[in-house]
Order: structure tokens, then C-alpha cells, then sequence
């Protein structure tokens, strides 16, 4: 393999450990009804925690907790990877930060925020 393919090889091959909250956060979804897929590798080595069908369109979700911000501002590595998964893989990408979802009190206010986050209304 090239010096490329052994980079992308090793990019997509990085280790991956679910969280207590994108745990919570695909319950809600789960419950909510979204048919979804956890972990799922772009065609460019990028992992996305979730991806939703929405209209027939993929939808990324990142449940992007402490390690992703230095305080409320993205790092540099999230920053990267949100840009090259809309522009390079073109899948919408929505992120849901820990301390947004630490706020919602209940099962209803999670609910009313997810399908806020996903444009989803509700009749």
C-alpha cells in the first residue's frame, strides 16, 4: 500500500469508546423513533457517534463532551472534522454538547431539544 493508504489506513483504525452521555443521548433518539446507526465511518476515515435518516438524507449527530472544547469553544481537531465530514463527505452534522444536554431536565425537555436540533416538528 502508499505511504496515502497506509495514513488513511491508520486515520480510520483509531480506537473508539462510547460515553455514558451519547449512551443517553441514543436512548432518547431510540425512543423518539429515529432509526439510527452508531459509529458509523465516512467514506474520508471520519467517525460519527450517530447517524440519523431524516427525509431520506443522512444526518450526523456528535455528542461532543469535555474533550472536544477548551471551555466553550471547539478545539481545533473538532473543528476539522465537523468541516470535512459536511464538505468532504456531504453529511449534514449536528452536535449536541455535554453541557446543553447536562441542562435538560427530563426525558420531555431532551426529546423537545433533539428534534429542535434536527429541525424536526412536531404536530
Amino acid at each position: 500500500p502508499s505511504v496515502q493508504q497506509r495514513g488513511l489506513q491508520a486515520f480510520m483504525s483509531k480506537g473508539f469508546q462510547k460515553s455514558a452521555l451519547q449512551e443517553n443521548v441514543v436512548s432518547e433518539l431510540s425512543y423518539l423513533g429515529f432509526p439510527l446507526q452508531q459509529e458509523v465511518v465516512t467514506p474520508n476515515g471520519y467517525r460519527l457517534d450517530i447517524i440519523v435518516e431524516l427525509d431520506g438524507k443522512r444526518v450526523g449527530i456528535e455528542v461532543d463532551g469535555p474533550s472536544h472544547f477548551a471551555g466553550r469553544d471547539p478545539m481545533g481537531s473538532t473543528i476539522l472534522k465537523r468541516r470535512q465530514v459536511v464538505n468532504a463527505d456531504g453529511i449534514q452534522l449536528v452536535s449536541i454538547p455535554y453541557w446543553e444536554w447536562n441542562n435538560l431536565a427530563d426525558s420531555n425537555d431532551k426529546g423537545n431539544y433533539i428534534n429542535g436540533k434536527l429541525g424536526v416538528t412536531i404536530t
